[in-house]
């Protein structure tokens, strides 16, 4: 139980010689936060494959947004040798993402390999996500390892944990490895197990070559760089290959495996994990869940692929200046090629120009993928208020679906459906009232309730999406000191009394402005965006009425007040009538002025507005540990 003594030479062999029965695909899961990242640290540390000198903390975690957070955002497939009784195997992990935002990361993860690692903090135990990441294990038929991790803690209870987990997944607590990601220890044994309990991959080595494509990125210098698991057949360097939804042919330049830098090879066999560079520019001939195959002798049928992400959140992206758009659809389009859950069309709006519709998972997501635009794209962008998708049924028995609150149609309307999620919160039993009270200020439906131990609760709701998008997290971490965790996943829609309310300034309707609310919080949201604009908008030489208004019906107004001239500073005495007369001379001025005057909303106004809404701080610090 060793790693192999060279593992640059290892890594180099053909992976085309290496035996099905030699390989091992696995990933590890966890909630955020669990060690995931650190455990695979270790492992790369202990097969070899990075020696001391280049080792970093979280090694795999690649863009500076993830360093700095502390997060993983992008899944990581590394090949690793490893030596058990004098066989030489080779070990394929993904290290995937715990936040709820990136499930579809983690889900395309599962589906390329045969085992999963269960992560459990030995400190904190199960949490919600770890539950959601277990079942999505269990859906594709992974032999799941339990593993305790952080035993190195003074806080640590691997006794409790163990049998906690061993309850869930139904086994013996004597089953749950313990192991230290930041000390090493019980790691070996960990690699050992995997050896042991995951399948090796099957596939027709015979049959004509099928690939399944799990994430692509791009390259400035080699283009699009596809990561795949060979399914059956092989593919070889110089050869012709097809892609099967789009029938697009590349040659295949350079073929290889991620050991964890690329290293080129002789060919993938069945069940390899790599990469492949076409030197192809355009991004959208590579999609993730396409099947890569041999041109010259293609499969009859294309591999499953995975079921299309559902977008939970939109959000207007618009560049501050208006030449940037042809930049912010390149990038886009790049972004799309490295996050497959990523999707957005084109939008115009009267006050921000031309911009894109952009449907997010959720909140983190939303704001990782604007740092990643103003980052490595260099935009500066404004994003509008999230908000989520709502089908409305008119009178005449048409359905209009409405993802931007201008789209809502006027008129008579039948009922508003909005999207329902099913919330899974575990917390300790002491903040079950708490947690109570904000779920039903949330319009929250308790569906259940079940004790995990004598002191750790699962409380499942019904939600209304758009109550979770805004600062529902927050309000629940406040709540609870930090230590509920929170899950969540679309179960449909139900029929809700929602309103558009309106910003109207001087009687025009401000479109960014707009939103979809519930009946009962149209005037609190009325009377916060006409306080706030009263403040950010600057004077005018004539007075500004902000009003909210649902329909026609004005709910709320503030008044910005005109800049006035002194017009009697010259008059130094003499009958009133003189003065009267220059102030009536100035009041039709400013009357005149009021019909014929536009308010220019500077875009300071509206990054302050927009970007400063309850919905701006859901997605902030607290929400990237959920």
């Amino acid at each position: 139980m060793s790693p192999i003594p060279s593992a640059a030479a290892a890594s180099r062999i053909s992976p085309a010689a290496t035996a099905p029965e030699l390989l091992r695909n696995f990933c590890i899961i966890a909630h955020i936060d669990h060690g995931k990242s650190t455990l695979a640290d270790r492992m790369l540390q202990l097969t070899g494959v990075v020696d001391a000198r280049a080792m970093r903390a979280q090694y795999l975690d690649r863009m500076d947004i993830e360093r700095e957070r502390g997060i993983t955002i992008k899944s990581q497939a590394v090949r690793m040798p490893w030596g058990v009784d004098g066989n030489a195997y080779a070990l394929n992990m993904i290290d995937t993402p715990g936040h709820v935002d990136f499930t579809y990361e983690v889900s395309r993860s599962l589906a390329a390999c045969e085992g999963a690692v269960l992560l459990v903090d030995a400190a904190q135990g199960i949490e919600a996500q770890t539950l959601a990441n277990l079942y999505l294990a269990l859906e594709n038929d992974l032999t799941i390892i339990p593993v305790l991790n952080k035993i190195d803690l003074p806080a640590a209870q691997p006794e409790k944990y163990a049998e906690e987990l061993a309850k869930l997944i139904g086994g013996e607590p004597e089953d749950c490895l313990r192991v230290s990601g930041k000390t090493g220890e019980g790691v070996e044994a960990l690699l050992d197990r995997i050896v042991e309990l995951v399948p090796s991959p099957v596939g027709d080595a015979d049959a004509p070559a099928r690939a399944m494509i799990f994430d692509s990125v791009y390259d400035t210098y080699r283009g699009v760089v596809t990561y795949v698991r060979v399914v059956d057949g092989n593919l070889n360097p110089r050869e012709r290959i097809a892609m099967m939804s789009t029938k697009a042919t590349h040659e295949l330049l350079e073929i290889g495996v991620i050991s964890p830098e690329p290293v080129p090879t002789k060919g993938l066999g069945v069940g390899e994990v790599g990469y492949l560079i076409t030197g192809v520019k355009d991004v959208r001939q590579s999609k993730v869940g396409d099947t890569v195959t041999n041109a010259a002798k293609p499969a009859a049928e294309p591999l499953g692929g995975y079921s299309d992400p559902k977008p939970m959140v939109f959000s207007g992206l618009y560049p501050i200046d208006g030449s940037d758009y042809p930049i912010l659809r390149d990038a886009l389009d790049k972004l799309k090629l490295n996050d497959a859950a990523l999707n957005y069309e084109p939008e115009t709006s009267v006050a921000l120009g031309f911009g894109f519709r952009v449907g997010f998972l959720g909140l983190l997501h939303l704001e990782i993928i604007r740092e990643r635009l103003e980052r490595e794209f260099d935009l500066a962008l404004i994003s509008t208020a999230p908000n989520v998708v709502y089908d409305v049924d008119l009178e005449d028995r048409t359905t209009v679906r409405v993802t931007n609150p201008s789209e809502f149609p006027g008129g008579k309307i039948g009922a508003v459906h909005e999207p329902v999620v099913k919330a899974t919160i575990l917390a300790p039993s002491e903040f079950i009232g708490a947690i109570m009270e904000l779920c039903q200020t949330k319009r929250g439906d308790l569906q259940g309730m079940d004790y995990l131990s004598e002191d750790r609760v699962e409380m499942r709701y019904t939600l209304p999406l758009a109550e979770i998008v805004f600062d529902f997290f927050d309000q629940l971490k406040s709540k609870t000191r930090g230590y509920a965790s929170l899950d969540y996943e679309p179960i449909g829609d139900q029929v809700a009394d929602l309103v558009k309310v309106d910003i109207l300034l001087q009687g025009e309707t401000v479109d960014a402005f707009s939103a979809i609310v519930h009946k009962d919080k149209a005037y609190a949201y009325g009377v916060m965006m006409a306080t706030k604009l009263k403040e950010l908008i600057p004077r005018q030489q004539f007075e500004v009425p902000i009003q909210a208004a649902i329909g026609s019906r004005i709910i709320a107004r503030e008044t910005i007040r005109a800049i006035r001239k002194d017009v009697l500073a010259k008059c130094y005495g003499g009958d009133i009538t003189r003065k009267r007369k220059l102030l009536e001379k100035q009041k039709e001025g400013k009357k005149r002025m009021k019909t014929i005057g536009r308010v220019d909303v500077p875009q300071e106004a509206f990054i302050a507005a927009l970007s400063s809404e309850p919905a701006g701080s859901a997605g902030g610090k607290d929400a990237k540990k959920k």
